[in-house]
């Protein structure tokens, strides 16, 4: 019976050895799939010489001599249009001010989600999600028919005799903004109530106790605490509202330029494919470095607490 101990045991490791790589393995699988093998498409289309639409290979070989032609061009071109490099700028300019103002927003109403009754947070939770419910596109085309010169909101305040001509909103950044804020705005509060509602609020009146003011128990205990919260929902507005082409391009205007109508224009109405796609890879690589500097401060976060 001892005998058979150690052979029971070896069989056991080993399934939970198959087990552990099985659980490992499906999200790798997944990424290689989905985001390596396609993004390793569109990089080489972005160095590689197109006839048309015929691409060329990257490699020959004649007379024993094996030849590689890598195109950098596109990256060159990019770096030296002013179109491009504004257009860069605009869309993180757009994607910080979407985050700044998702969070000025999104905070106070976790905040009052994280201390409301426990019996009334699923209700809060189910309304800050019903936007969900409906098509994203379906919401967008809405604020055209509010925004619109002969809409909701310049009919109503004509109708109220508080304007005498419709007031120019739609096309504008003041409507791109809108829209993005209220497509993005859940993807900050939701983080912020998770975190919010995990805190231990003996700090909180341990703070009271020693003579600390509200506003300084906030400052000085709430927002450090909820710090993981803040960069989360930062990072889950900001990386999308990057390369956002839905909304500027339906509720935005000719000053409202964003890298995803750039990227659109290359790949359909130019028909540059190389260029588009050396667009792409540059819009992701830009996208993946707040990605870096965010798992960076967590793996630090981690160390600290774990010391």
């Amino acid at each position: 019976m001892n005998m058979l101990q150690p052979i029971k045991m070896l069989a056991s490791l080993r399934r939970l050895n198959w087990g552990r790589l099985a659980v490992i393995g499906i999200p790798y699988v997944f990424l290689i799939l989905l985001f390596t093998i396609p993004f390793l498409v569109v990089l080489r289309l972005s160095i590689t010489e197109m006839d048309g639409v015929h691409i060329m290979d990257l490699s020959s070989y004649a007379d024993g001599m094996l030849t590689f032609k890598i195109k950098l061009s596109n990256y060159l071109f990019l770096t030296s249009d002013p179109l491009y490099i504004e257009t860069y700028i605009s869309s993180l300019k757009f994607a910080a001010i979407n985050t700044l103002i998702c969070l000025a927003i999104g905070y106070p109403f976790a905040y009052f989600m994280a201390r409301s009754p426990a019996n009334a947070r699923p209700a809060l939770l189910m309304l800050v999600s019903l936007p969900f419910w409906t098509s994203y596109l379906l919401r967008v085309y809405a604020w055209k028919g509010l925004l619109d010169d002969n809409g909701v909101f310049n009919n109503l305040m004509m109708g109220l005799h508080l304007i005498d001509e419709p007031i120019k909103m739609m096309h504008t950044s003041f409507s791109m903004m809108l829209g993005m804020v209220y497509t993005y705005l859940p993807f900050m509060i939701l983080p912020l109530y998770a975190n919010l509602a995990k805190m231990d609020l003996r700090l909180l009146e341990a703070a009271k106790d020693l003579g600390a003011t509200p506003f300084k128990t906030f400052w000085l205990i709430t927002v450090p605490l909820s710090k993981n919260g803040i960069i989360a929902g930062s990072m889950l507005v900001f990386i999308p509202s990057v390369g956002e082409y839905v909304i500027p391009e339906l509720l935005g205007g000719p000053s409202t330029l964003m890298i995803g109508r750039v990227l659109w224009d290359e790949f359909f109405s130019n028909n540059d494919w190389a260029m588009a796609s050396a667009v792409a890879v540059s819009m992701v690589l830009l996208i993946l470095l707040p990605l870096v500097i965010f798992n960076k401060y967590q793996a630090q976060d981690g160390a600290v607490k774990g010391a």
